[in-house]
């Protein structure tokens, strides 16, 4: 870990991942809640780092580029953002993990147009999420706090020149600072255990391969999240039907 990563994370530690994240990204969560997995298994370092879609299009026309909506929820990204920077400085890393975890599984893992809820009362939302893991409450203040937009884009600009631009969310940046980044891997299911360390081992092969530079499809489906309208017996099945696809193929 660089000077520069020291200074921003409060943490001397190496780590073995950077997970660069924006609040609102339902796949990044998804990718997120596999990352956390891996982690527990192979006692992985994560490094929780930001990347906020709205200032990555800052100079786009959402009227024209986006669907309706998209302005709002990149802009609750950002004000979500700000809040990590700020429990990031004050905090540390591991503190802006549990944030992230609660952040996504309110947003995520709750019903579908949560976000909505969310965006207008922010602060509300919050503040409750702060008290859950007991951090003081006048971190709240930091999500109208610009002057913290700065902190946001040296992440975002970090992540992007370790990419290039023309990629998403999530970033993860293997054996920082000086190993391999890549956009995704995008899922849009959870796997079990056993499938996620596996998962994890076949990304990491590709990572580590010098002359690897992009594996990507444009089909995608539904990320399998209550948040677009799974319900706990949706969500049930697509967990069995991994793990028989798991159990057949042994």
């Amino acid at each position: 870990m660089d000077a520069d990563d020291t200074a921003t994370t409060g943490d001397s530690t190496r780590s073995d991942v950077a997970f660069h994240f924006d609040p609102v990204c339902p796949f990044a969560w998804m990718t997120s809640k596999w990352i956390r997995m891996v982690a527990e298994q192979r006692q992985l370092r994560v490094d929780w780092r930001f990347i906020a879609l709205r200032l990555v299009n800052a100079d786009v026309d959402y009227a024209t580029h986006f669907p309706a909506g998209y302005e709002a929820g990149h802009t609750l990204g950002l004000r979500l953002l700000r809040v990590a920077a700020r429990v990031r400085a004050d905090h540390g890393n591991d503190a802006v993990g549990r944030l992230y975890a609660a952040y996504g599984a309110d947003i995520f893992d709750r019903y579908r147009g949560r976000q909505q809820e969310i965006q207008a009362d922010t602060a509300v939302f919050v503040t409750s999420v702060l008290d859950q893991l007991g951090l003081p409450a006048d971190l709240v203040d930091a999500l109208d706090d610009t002057a913290l937009d700065p902190v946001v884009q040296a992440d975002t600009d970090r992540a992007l020149a370790a990419t290039g631009k023309d990629v998403g969310t999530p970033i993860i940046h293997f054996d920082p600072p000086d190993g391999t980044a890549f956009f995704g891997p995008v899922i849009s299911r959870l796997p079990d255990p056993d499938q996620a360390v596996a998962l994890w081992d076949h990304i990491t092969g590709l990572a580590r391969y010098p002359g690897f530079a992009e594996l990507k499809r444009s089909l995608r489906e539904v990320p399998q999240l209550r948040a677009f309208g799974m319900d706990d017996g949706q969500v049930g099945a697509q967990r069995e039907w991994n793990q028989g696809r798991q159990a057949s193929a042994r």
